[in-house]
């Protein structure tokens, strides 16, 4: 009992975080889905569960943001919806269809492409910037793709986001922020529905975590404009190394 107790409060304080994370910066899943690894759910199982858990959180942060929203030029908040639920969909999907053990062996280099995304993105794309600049259909093409990575596992799916908006000519962070958390939260959202319905979710750990990751993300979007982003990436980065070391040695031995 003290164990499974202790499990839980666990998962608990992880969904906190990653509430926080993901309202912040992201990154949230290097702190959620790994702690479910580590307390017996295996690994289809935890990434499902892990995106049904952290989707109201999303949402809870597009909330908080809801006076900073701005209409992308030349491109619908309803065709953006519409490209990341579709993603979203055959992401999920794809991932219902991996066997375990396949899922096993790519989940330490999906961490690793999450890792190296959120720590060399936002320095690579204001270079990025200063060569080009996407347009109305590369920006839905990407945020498809981008919905299709997110069903599939979602780790640095944010930070993907925000250097798309950046790459598209977005200069306003807390918009940008707003955008991502509702269609991060769409993503996750439908993702849910298949995911439940193929009983791919432990309901007791996902309920623990919706409550403390929906407590976590609004509180993170309220604090957000306190913190420095310096610090919190410096930590989120240390975490996901740490984490991604930790599931290739598990390959090993």
């Amino acid at each position: 009992m003290d164990s499974e107790l202790l499990s839980y409060g666990l998962i608990a304080a992880a969904a906190f975080v990653a509430g926080v994370m993901n309202a912040v910066a992201g990154g949230g899943t290097f702190v959620t889905f790994p702690t479910l690894v580590f307390t017996g759910v295996p690994a289809v199982v935890a990434n499902a569960s892990n995106a049904v858990a952290l989707f109201p959180a999303s949402f809870a942060s597009a909330w908080a943001y809801r006076h900073d929203f701005k209409n992308f030029e030349g491109v619908s908040f309803k065709a953006m919806a519409a490209v990341s639920l579709v993603g979203g969909v055959v992401g999920a999907a794809l991932l219902l269809y991996t066997p375990e053990v396949t899922f096993n062996a790519i989940v330490p280099w999906l961490l690793l492409a999450a890792t190296l995304i959120f720590a060399f993105g936002p320095k690579i794309v204001p270079k990025l910037r200063t060569l080009f600049r996407i347009g109305p259909f590369a920006l839905l093409t990407i945020q498809f793709i981008v919905g299709i990575y997110g069903g599939y596992f979602g780790g640095a799916m944010g930070i993907v986001m925000l250097a798309v908006y950046s790459l598209f000519g977005l200069t306003d962070l807390n918009a940008m922020n707003a955008t991502k958390a509702l269609m991060a939260g769409l993503i996750n959202g439908v993702s849910v529905v298949l995911f439940a319905s193929a009983g791919k979710v432990v309901w007791p750990q996902t309920i623990t975590m919706i409550v403390a990751a929906m407590l976590g993300g609004y509180f993170g979007a309220r604090v957000a404009r306190g913190m420095n982003p310096a610090h919190v990436r410096a930590g989120i980065i240390a975490i996901s190394v740490t984490v991604t070391i930790v599931f290739f040695l598990r390959q090993v031995f």
